[in-house]
């Protein structure tokens, strides 16, 4: 079972903006679909209400504090805490679980994971939401992918101690 980070992330760092994603890539959400699909996908509730309906071919799962949260989609699950989700899936049928963000469950995540798929899109812009500082010393790069309004690194933790 694998647990691993994916997201895109402008030069500047940010990952969103007034509840959104700050640009519009075709090639990046092809991207993000083909390697998410068949796969459940972790985000927090306010990456949730950015969709407000399950991503399609995936189980979705919702991170909210909030005890009497619901959502009444039959491919969604909501749990209190990201150790609640990451403990359901330890024995599930997956080998592959991905965290889709906001900056808070990547905040918590990032030292709970063993890979991350960042796409490093090719140019600054404005945004109200960061990607975590990670120290990129505890990760090695497996693989880059080189698109034309992007680049895929593909992190590896080099020991999984923190885990």
């Amino acid at each position: 079972m694998e647990f691993i980070i994916i997201t895109a992330v402008s030069q500047n760092n940010i990952i969103g903006k007034e509840g959104g994603i700050p640009w519009h890539s075709k090639e990046e959400l092809k991207h993000f679909k083909k390697t998410t699909f068949g796969f459940p996908v972790i985000m927090g509730r306010k990456t949730w209400d950015i969709f407000g309906k399950p991503l399609p071919g995936r189980l979705n799962i919702v991170i909210s504090r909030n005890p009497v949260f619901t959502i009444s989609f039959r491919e969604v699950i909501v749990f209190n805490s990201l150790k609640q989700a990451f403990s359901y899936f330890r024995t599930s049928v997956y080998d592959k679980v991905f965290i889709i963000g906001g900056s808070a469950i990547f905040q918590e995540a990032v030292d709970l994971v063993d890979k991350m798929i960042i796409s490093e899109m090719n140019f600054e812009c404005e945004g109200d939401v960061n990607f975590p500082e990670i120290n990129y010393e505890d990760w090695q790069i497996e693989m880059i992918e080189d698109f034309s309004d992007f680049q895929v690194k593909y992190y590896k933790r080099k020991n999984n101690e923190s885990k």
